[in-house]
């Protein structure tokens, strides 16, 4: 959204200083809102943010030499900023960060239309594509970029805020309780979404999967009393969020209290074909998407555009045309091989589903490479170890473990019967590949984001050097 330096002092809570060379600065229009002095453009406001390994203050003026129109620093800082700096109007808050959350509160406020949040453990992007792809068979819809969810993407979203658009949907992480919280008070959800509770993130809870579930409810607990929550009817945390909450409850998937409910799933090269009733209708869809598991964000998107009064048909022909988002289910053709890449991320849960997908593709052979899954802490062993077994019982032909805990995936399989074998990284799985994959092959391709699998995949792709 467009706001003037002074409307954007005043949603900050910042105090407007510019130098005596610029006249009339509270009136010069923003043009956008960076906290990356490397992406910023001309005529953007540049946040200061500092985070765990960078303090936005350095950068100050090189996002003036880009061309930002003014910045937002710290009063404490203020002092040590270079004079190249302070060619242009500041905003200085007490703390950059915060006055990122407070003008994005803000801009919300402002625009003052519906927003849908969405959340849970696995799924999370994918459903907010489905939500925003449904509702755009009838409104103007303003969606999140990417997987932006934190402290710092959220709010940067929100920014992005325009009159024109009928409704926002956006997505929301977290890693500790209080965090899911913390970013609803910044977005005010007027309707929530949540896909599941896993395991992601569990090292981070004393109390396991309770406490993610009591994180994820936190989002429903933020939703006013006339707000919509959808939850995953088969999930068994979620399916019980809707007995503490005091508003409208939607469930979605194939339970009995569903509906949308999935009446059935069958999965094929080309992705998934969908059965399913919806408000005493039945209907069918394509989706370009792997996994079963996608049919329940696929549901999730149909439940939000019913409730918004989106046509039915019309949101499930636009359901249709999602396709997977990069690394995240592309199928790849290289040299006669098939490659399911799927390294953006992983959970267990989510590495079940995909093992079961990859055992129903006709193969000469079915290869898992398996990043390490982070952040599980004292049951990474296990859950890593159930991941191997589960492999195994799909009848894979070959598992290879990538990285610190992925060990305890190969040698489980490897105990179950199954041909295993560990490698220390994404290159040297990217080696073995380029090594030893044969036309026919399909190959599954999901770890961690900190494991960088893609890198597999740039060493795979890229030319070999020629003989002398």
């Amino acid at each position: 959204m467009k706001l003037t330096l002074a409307e954007a002092a005043v949603g900050a809570s910042a105090v407007l200083e510019a130098p005596p060379t610029i006249v009339n600065a509270g009136a010069i229009t923003i043009q956008g809102y960076s906290i990356d002095s490397r992406t910023l453009g001309p005529g953007e406001l540049f946040f200061a943010v500092r985070g765990e390994r960078f303090d936005g203050h350095d950068f100050v003026a090189a996002a003036v030499e880009r061309g930002a129109v003014g910045a937002v620093v710290s009063r404490a800082r203020v002092a040590g900023l270079p004079e190249s700096a302070l060619a242009v109007p500041l905003l200085i808050a007490e703390e950059p960060l915060v006055a990122l959350q407070g003008l994005a509160s803000h801009v919300r406020r402002r625009w003052g239309k519906r927003l849908v949040s969405v959340t849970g453990s696995a799924g999370k992007t994918t459903t907010k594509e489905a939500i925003a792809a449904a509702l755009g068979a009838g409104l103007n819809v303003h969606k999140s970029k990417g997987n932006l969810n934190n402290e710092f993407g959220l709010p940067m979203q929100l920014l992005r805020l325009e009159p024109e658009h009928d409704i926002a949907v956006v997505e929301m992480g977290m890693n500790h309780i209080g965090e899911i919280a913390a970013l609803a008070r910044i977005a005010q959800p007027d309707w929530g979404v949540v896909t599941n509770v896993g395991t992601a993130h569990i090292e981070n809870f004393t109390d396991g999967q309770i406490g993610i579930a009591r994180a994820k409810f936190e989002l429903v607990a933020s939703l006013p009393a006339t707000g919509v929550a959808f939850l995953n009817c088969d999930d068994a945390f979620v399916s019980q969020f809707g007995r503490d909450f005091a508003g409208r409850v939607v469930y979605f998937g194939a339970g009995p209290c569903a509906d949308p409910q999935i009446l059935s799933v069958t999965e094929d090269l080309e992705g998934l074909h969908i059965r399913y009733r919806a408000r005493d209708e039945e209907g069918s869809l394509r989706l370009r998407l792997l996994g079963a598991h996608n049919a329940q964000n696929a549901m999730a998107g149909l439940a939000v555009a019913l409730e918004a009064g989106v046509d039915r048909q019309a949101a499930a022909a636009a359901l249709e045309s999602l396709t997977a988002g990069d690394k995240r289910g592309q199928v790849l053709e290289i040299a006669g091989a098939t490659i399911l890449n799927d390294s953006y991320n992983s959970n267990p849960e989510a590495l079940r589903s995909m093992i079961r997908t990859l055992a129903a593709r006709p193969a000469q052979r079915r290869i898992l490479v398996a990043g390490e899954m982070l952040e599980l802490g004292e049951q990474g062993q296990a859950l890593h170890a159930e991941c191997g077994k589960a492999a195994a019982e799909a009848k894979l032909d070959l598992v290879i473990g990538v990285r610190g805990n992925a060990r305890h995936l190969a040698a489980a399989a490897c105990l179950a019967g199954v041909a295993a074998l560990f490698l220390e990284s994404a290159e040297d799985a990217g080696h073995w590949m380029k090594a030893n994959l044969q036309p026919g092959d399909v190959v599954l391709l999901k770890g961690s984001r900190g494991v960088r699998l893609e890198r597999a995949l740039e060493i795979l792709t890229a030319p070999s050097p020629e003989a002398p």
